[in-house]
């Protein structure tokens, strides 16, 4: 298939969607070292507490890069999805650093300053574009995972207290078949949540249920 334009080709790929294939090195069940920070947890349906990541899902999923929302020299969409192409068939730890590495490169810049709204959940164009705090980091490792095919059962975005600076913040958690490891925008490696001892877990999600954490 052909395309016109760089555009076309990338809301091709965008409207392709993400697959949902069965990966090696992510849990595809149940793993024994599933309490997320040493936490019990309540799996919970429907996601009317969480507008946010609703619009997310819904804004992504018919999300098209034009030249008007996604300037060329600004956006980044071209390069992160030639990135996700790159990464296919390498190795579960290698895909989780380069995407871990990838997205912490981009700026870290307040909702307010962005858009003029305290609390704003960025989709991935957005994000490759003007960068963004804290969940718009784990929103753009969901999706980059998402695309290599990691099922969203072996995902989490989860919102926590961070205990040294007394902040709520958000982070992601992979299911690996090793047990859970977390990417995190305040932590240069991907490292086991066991090795973290300063966030409390709140609430994490994914595209199919939540969960309420509990000591």
């Amino acid at each position: 298939m052909s395309f016109a334009s760089p555009f076309q080709r990338i809301a091709f790929l965008l409207l392709w969607g993400i697959c949902s294939l069965s990966v090696p090195g992510y849990a595809q069940g149940p793993i024994a070292d599933n309490r997320l920070f040493n936490y019990s947890e309540e799996r919970k349906e429907g996601f009317g507490m969480f507008p946010q990541w609703v619009s997310v899902m819904r804004r992504h999923q018919g999300d098209l890069a034009t030249p008007e929302n996604c300037p060329v020299n600004l956006c980044k969409v071209p390069e992160w999805l030639q990135f996700i192409a790159s990464l296919r068939g390498r190795g579960s730890r290698e895909q989780l650093i380069a995407v871990n590495e990838f997205a912490n490169r981009f700026r870290y810049v307040l909702d307010q300053d962005n858009y003029g709204r305290s609390d704003y959940w960025a989709i991935p164009r957005e994000f490759l574009t003007l960068g963004g705090d804290c969940e718009d980091f784990a929103i753009i490792k969901y999706f980059s995972l998402r695309q290599l095919g990691v099922s969203p059962d072996a995902l989490r975005i989860v919102v926590v207290q961070d205990t040294n600076l007394r902040i709520p913040h958000a982070i992601l958690a992979v299911y690996a078949a090793e047990g859970i490891v977390i990417l995190d925008n305040q932590i240069r490696e991907v490292i086991p949540h066991t090795k973290i001892s300063h966030y409390v877990p709140v609430f994490s999600l994914n595209e199919r249920n939540w969960w309420m954490h509990l000591p």
